[in-house]
């Protein structure tokens, strides 16, 4: 069966994977998702994992993309040097089997910089494929480990990673604020105020302990203050990816809850942010990337 006739695309990440059916009109079918990420997969076991997802969503030809092509993944895809675009990543796809393509990550070396990503290359560039993101604009995504990328001529030109999700997570289970951060993060006055302060300041680590002291003094409400911490780190998260110098326009491409954050912490340095849902720019990568296999 060949491409032509449908594929399967699958976005497979370090503790998750999602899979999604796509038929000969590009147009998505049955799917799923579950916590089958690639370090769940025992040693040789991945055969067997690619062997279950046929088995839900039919004998299709399968595009793999994420921590499924890195050195702890099925087959190692290597990186794509920025400016990478569709076409580079097509070039650089790696295949495990006769109908198993691999999606390559893309990396960048600049500045005194070096940056590498996985699988938001796909989200990002079929954003600018269905036309969502202009081709020379700006994307933010969201995540455990956030991005921010510029876009030249449809390709992704540079990038810089933020671990905002991952230091969030830390601190909530490893750290004195621990118990302060179990509740809902929401885009609140605790949210902007947070962001506001981080937006201003440079003082992050010394700021961080001030949620515990605030509660402590009773100088704000304990249920704010996972969201007031979220505010203090995605709006560092923001002035660090503002730092670009670039007016375009800023889209945040993820999950509608962190774009939501984000777009906030945006409006609150005084820019606007498009928000745009992460799935669909995923499925939109890889309708892109499969119609060029031959």
């Amino acid at each position: 069966m060949g491409w032509t006739e449908g594929f399967i695309a699958v976005d497979w990440g370090t503790t998750n994977r999602r899979a999604y059916q796509i038929d000969a009109q590009g147009k998505p079918g049955d799917e799923f998702e579950d916590h089958k990420g690639v370090l769940s997969v025992q040693s040789g076991g991945f055969p067997d994992a690619v062997a279950e997802i046929r088995q839900r969503l039919g004998g299709l030809p399968l595009l793999l993309a994420g921590m499924i092509g890195s050195n702890r993944g099925w087959k190692e895809a290597p990186y794509v040097a920025c400016p990478a675009g569709i076409e580079e990543l097509v070039k650089g796809l790696v295949w495990a089997g006769d109908r198993e393509a691999i999606v390559p990550g893309v990396s960048y070396i600049g500045n005194g910089r070096a940056d590498v990503m996985r699988g938001e290359e796909v989200q990002l560039l079929g954003a600018v494929a269905d036309g969502s993101v202009d081709p020379m604009g700006m994307v933010c995504h969201p995540g455990t480990h956030n991005k921010w990328a510029t876009l030249r001529h449809g390709k992704i030109e540079e990038f810089r990673t933020v671990m905002t999700g991952e230091l969030f997570s830390l601190l909530r289970d490893h750290s004195i604020l621990s118990d302060l951060l179990q509740g809902k993060v929401e885009a609140n006055e605790a949210f902007k105020d947070g962001a506001s302060l981080a937006l201003n300041d440079a003082a992050l680590p010394a700021d961080l302990f001030g949620v515990r002291a605030r509660v402590l003094l009773g100088q704000a409400k304990k249920e704010d203050a996972a969201s007031y911490a979220s505010g203090l780190l995605i709006g560092t998260d923001v002035r660090i990816g503002l730092s670009i110098p670039t007016g375009a326009q800023i889209h945040v491409v993820g999950r509608p809850d962190l774009t939501r954050l984000y777009a906030a912490a945006i409006t609150q340095a005084g820019r606007t942010a498009v928000e745009l849902d992460g799935e669909k720019c995923f499925l939109s990568g890889a309708r892109e990337i499969a119609k060029r296999i031959s």
